[in-house]
């Protein structure tokens, strides 16, 4: 770690007190994530940390989301993980065409802490570092207008900045159809910058071969150019708990 970086980590320690909450069982790489989502600036990293530290205290009081909570979301086997990329990152597909707009929004909410909960502890090899990332696919092959749901990719992306900051290593979106591209669009007002700048539209050969070739061909289903089986995520079984995150 570099000299400011140790400098704006003690800073954000401070601040975090000053806030009356602690970061004593969080390490560096943990709050390192948190200063990178605000810029380095430690008053506003302490602040984000602690907004999270309450909401995971307050939604998910037992440290992870039990699959008996969702059983809706699950049902629909619309979610799948898939391994490690090359570059040691889990590999997170959702398949659109599967998904319907739920009645439930609490329900997909709590389904979207338990995805990127599972998904994150299946990076972890012996104890968590703090730093791990993922990978997502977003797969829009076969969807139709009974598919397109704004408010649940609005629900996961706000997600995914407020709560998981520096979580999203890139994401992959493919196949994306003419009628879409108005959504993706709205979808996308929601967005900061550093989370766009992570996001792949894949469009043609070459990037689509970029794309296996960043996964690698031994995580990737076939379907995609890869040699793997697809995995639904409840499929997973994880030798340890999900992260506090």
């Amino acid at each position: 770690m570099e000299k400011h970086q140790e400098t704006a980590v003690s800073q954000m320690r401070k601040s975090v007190e000053k806030l009356g909450s602690s970061t004593q069982n969080y390490g560096a790489p943990t709050l390192l994530r948190f200063l990178i989502a605000r810029r380095m600036d430690p008053e506003k990293a302490a602040k984000m940390f602690v907004q999270w530290q309450n909401w995971r205290a307050e939604f998910v009081p037992l440290g992870f989301i039990p699959e008996s909570e969702i059983p809706d979301e699950l049902n629909a086997r619309k979610i799948y993980l898939q391994g490690l990329s090359k570059d040691g990152h889990p590999v997170l597909i959702i398949k659109a065409s599967k998904h319907l707009p739920s009645k439930d929004h609490l329900q997909l909410k709590r389904f979207v802490v338990h995805l990127l909960d599972k998904t994150i502890a299946s990076s972890i090899r012996g104890r968590e570092i703090g730093n791990e990332k993922l990978i997502g696919i977003l797969d829009l092959q076969q969807i139709t207008v009974k598919n397109i749901d704004a408010r649940a990719l609005i629900t996961g992306f706000q997600f995914l900045q407020s709560y998981y900051p520096e979580r999203l290593a890139k994401l992959f979106l493919l196949s994306m159809p003419w009628f879409f591209v108005s959504i993706w669009r709205m979808v996308s007002c929601f967005l900061e910058k550093a989370t766009l700048e992570k996001i792949v539209i894949v469009t043609n050969e070459k990037e689509r071969k970029a794309f296996i070739m960043e996964i690698g061909e031994d995580t990737l289903p076939e379907e995609y150019g890869g040699k793997a089986k697809l995995v639904a995520l409840q499929d997973v079984k994880l030798s340890h708990s999900p992260s506090q995150n």
